[in-house]
């Protein structure tokens, strides 16, 4: 046990581990505070749709040659998550057949251009980075590192200032149309904000696993809690917890980021579930 802490204190001393906990950390509470909005709006497999829509836009930032990819991929992330809602509400394509047509023909022609296009040796390893994150977050650039931090430290506040709107549009759309609140406004800048966590996340578990930051924390609070208010809380401490220590333990066992992440994840919804069922899951 001292050796591992003694090993842990010698990382701690280079940067870019440093970078990897706080971008870490602010991504993931970021990914569970509108988590629990997905889930609750049952639309949670828009995150899984987005990510492979940001491996498309990644794709085409390859073959422009982009050094910084981030601001394309962004761009062409929200504009889908906005089309995506329009297309979801339309009658003639349900919401779960727009985000499957989105999302397999994004993955489909982003992985045709790397083919086509890619002038890397080994694109297999491109591919899989790409998809499961690798150890990208261990090699953030500072421009990368200063764009995740104002973004997330934005999708925070904007989920704070907007608390009881984004409270009423979950629970009751309807009824919040009635009351005056301009819902389909506030639909979309929470996929919007959702889009801008997809591409922040990328860079931590790769985009086939983002919807595990979205949907296992608020998920794991549920089982406990029954408040929206509690479940967010607790979502939250959650998330941020299981960053933090698949972080950790992928530096110390030589394991990828992202996968180690979600692995601790899913351990955790397995206690918060046990820990429901024991305690009749009454908590408020």
């Amino acid at each position: 046990m001292a050796e591992m802490i003694e090993k842990l204190t010698a990382y701690m001393e280079y940067p870019f581990v440093r970078n990897a906990l706080i971008v870490g950390v602010l991504i993931a509470l970021c990914s569970s505070l509108f988590g629990v909005t997905l889930v609750l709006k049952r639309f949670s497999f828009i995150g899984d749709g987005l990510s492979h829509v940001a491996f498309g836009a990644m794709a085409i930032a390859g073959v422009l040659g982009l050094t910084n990819q981030m601001p394309l991929v962004l761009v062409i992330t929200v504009i889908s998550a906005v089309l995506l809602l329009r297309t979801g509400q339309n009658t003639r394509i349900r919401g779960d057949a727009a985000v499957a047509m989105i999302s397999v023909g994004a993955l489909a022609v982003g992985y045709l251009l790397m083919n086509i296009f890619s002038k890397s040796s080994n694109l297999s390893g491109d591919v899989c980075s790409t998809l499961f994150g690798s150890t990208k977050i261990l090699t953030l650039s500072t421009v990368e590192l200063w764009i995740s931090c104002v973004l997330s430290t934005v999708t925070v506040a904007l989920f704070i200032f907007f608390y009881n709107r984004i409270f009423a549009v979950t629970f009751d759309e309807n009824f919040a149309k009635a009351t005056g609140t301009k819902a389909g406004a506030y639909n979309t800048v929470i996929a919007v904000i959702i889009a801008v966590i997809i591409v922040l996340a990328m860079n931590l578990v790769g985009s086939l696993l983002i919807s595990a930051l979205v949907i296992f924390p608020a998920l794991s609070a549920m089982r406990i809690f029954k408040s929206f208010r509690a479940v967010t809380v607790c979502a939250a401490v959650f998330s941020v917890t299981c960053a933090v220590l698949g972080i950790l333990i992928s530096i110390l066992a030589g394991t990828p980021v992202g996968s180690t992440i979600v692995t601790v994840d899913i351990i955790g919804f397995g206690l918060f579930s046990l820990a429901g069922l024991l305690s009749g899951g009454r908590s408020r």
